[in-house]
């Protein structure tokens, strides 16, 4: 591999990562400066190898045949996650995202926001679309249950005076469904009122 051309070595390394995967620009440094990975990147990309999902975030895409819908985007979920795991930060969806992703609203929203504990950092992706990174002190992250987490932040972006009762009611569901019942762990770190809803859930 060392003889290798270095637009050669980072589409074998792509290729072996399998397609519906993200790669970044910085995966590649062992292989030249960071200027000629770029351009080899961008190169792939206007050659179609490879879609630019925002500034130095690539994507080795996945098509479907099958039912002929060709390429098949990653989701904004799998783009925020990509980062995190790349940064090793965690993150937790807020405002109208964190709604979606429990059901509460089945409006898909353009630009999502998460919390984080890395840096401050906003991505233009490739469909207009922005995903903006808030950092927030890691003790606002340090939750056990997953679910909980996205509880407390849909209900903080809501506010006490919007929570309805179709909204208590799909959250007695979800919570119904957590066998682990690992939201009782987190009571600590939830705004007292948030807290005192999901008891009361729990006790009906």
């Amino acid at each position: 591999m060392s003889g290798q051309p270095i637009e050669s070595k980072i589409l074998e390394c792509i290729k072996k990562c399998g397609r519906g995967k993200l790669v970044f620009s910085s995966d590649f440094v062992r292989f030249g400066e960071q200027k000629t990975v770029n351009k080899v990147l961008e190169r792939m990309a206007k050659e179609g190898t490879i879609l630019r999902i925002s500034r130095g975030i690539y994507y080795y895409p996945k098509i479907d045949k099958k039912l002929g819908l060709g390429v098949l985007y990653p989701t904004l979920e799998a783009i925020a996650e990509g980062v995190a795991k790349r940064d090793k930060a965690r993150i937790v969806p807020t405002g109208l995202y964190a709604l979606n992703r429990l059901g509460f609203s089945t409006q898909i929203p353009m630009n999502i926001q998460y919390l984080t504990d890395g840096s401050n950092r906003k991505l233009t992706l490739y469909n207009g679309g922005t995903i903006e990174f808030k950092h927030t002190a890691p003790k606002n992250l340090a939750f056990n249950s997953q679910l909980a987490m996205l509880l407390t932040f849909a209900f903080k972006s809501l506010g006490k005076d919007n929570v309805t009762d179709e909204i208590l009611a799909h959250t007695k569901e979800l919570l119904a469904k957590d066998k682990s019942q690992g939201v009782k762990q987190d009571y600590k770190l939830m705004p007292a009122w948030v807290s005192s809803i999901i008891k009361s859930l729990y006790e009906e």
